[in-house]
């Protein structure tokens, strides 16, 4: 899969409408509050458990304005984060230890062989096609090193369906279609207007992740399920404010992670892989 095309030639330009869904500034506070915060951390229990030892050389590719860079790097390890989004490039770029620059997931810029880990804790969702999926893939493992660790972020196939049946949006004529599609083919379809849920967005089923990896000439070796089903209980987000009970929560769902018939429950998966 090794290439000696230009790092980073051709990149294709983000599509304007997800343009125009980040550049609201959004996603930082997302991660930060509410329900949000079991993500966040239990994306940081799951990705300090499988990063090498600092001070590795991380690639955050479609890293937003760095909430997972922000913590990556005080954990003492060389942070890159590359964003199609010039807002949150600009943010990135004011955290201690992150570099940012702006770029696109599926023609990086990195040299080939150059990082330790990539991060793609983002770009998967907002690429509907396959084959972009595939190549955003391979660049990663491009720019990996030999042994190197890849870990990609996914939305599950019925994350839609089970967050607005918790919320009660589902009950809205107006929203259902654009929900019950979601279920049937994975492709998030924006509306427009205020009834819209999403922008532009894929959600995958855990096995076609595996596969993708594979295509992209990478060796998938774990998946880990972030929420469980804790996300879609509601007493859990007052819970998660109580230090003590928080980690009582984080472990629970340490219990369950890796669970094959658990896996496409939770609201978000990682897929960890390496470049053989």
């Amino acid at each position: 899969m090794d290439t000696d095309r230009t790092a980073g030639a051709g990149a294709p330009a983000l599509d304007e409408e997800i343009a125009e869904y980040y550049g609201r500034d959004r996603e930082d506070g997302r991660l930060r509050s509410g329900t949000g915060r079991l993500e966040l951390w239990r994306t940081q229990d799951v990705l300090r458990r499988l990063l090498p030892p600092a001070p590795a050389r991380v690639l955050d590719v479609g890293g937003g304005s760095g909430v997972h860079a922000q913590w990556v790097a005080a954990d003492g390890y060389a942070v890159e984060l590359v964003d199609p989004v010039p807002l949150h490039v600009e943010r990135a770029a004011r955290l201690p230890g992150v570099t940012a620059r702006q770029g696109d997931a599926r023609a990086l810029a990195a040299p080939d062989a150059s990082v330790d880990v990539v991060l793609l804790l983002g770009p998967l969702y907002h690429l509907p096609e396959r084959q972009d999926r595939v190549r955003t893939l391979a660049e990663a493992r491009r720019v990996l090193r030999p042994g190197g660790l890849v870990v990609a972020a996914t939305i599950n196939r019925y994350a839609a369906l089970h967050d607005n049946l918790s919320t009660g949006l589902y009950f809205d004529a107006e929203r259902r279609p654009q929900i019950e599609a979601a279920v049937g083919d994975g492709r998030m379809r924006p509306t427009g207007g205020s009834k819209s849920l999403f922008t532009t967005a894929y959600f995958h089923e855990p096995a076609e992740v595996l596969a993708e990896f594979s295509d992209a000439g990478l060796t998938p070796h774990g998946q880990y399920g972030l929420e469980g089903a804790a996300w879609l209980m509601g007493e859990v987000s007052d819970r998660l404010d109580d230090p003590d009970r928080r980690e009582l929560v984080l472990r629970a769902l340490r219990k369950t992670e890796s669970v094959p018939s658990l896996l496409g429950v939770s609201g978000h998966l990682l897929t960890a892989g390496s470049r053989p």
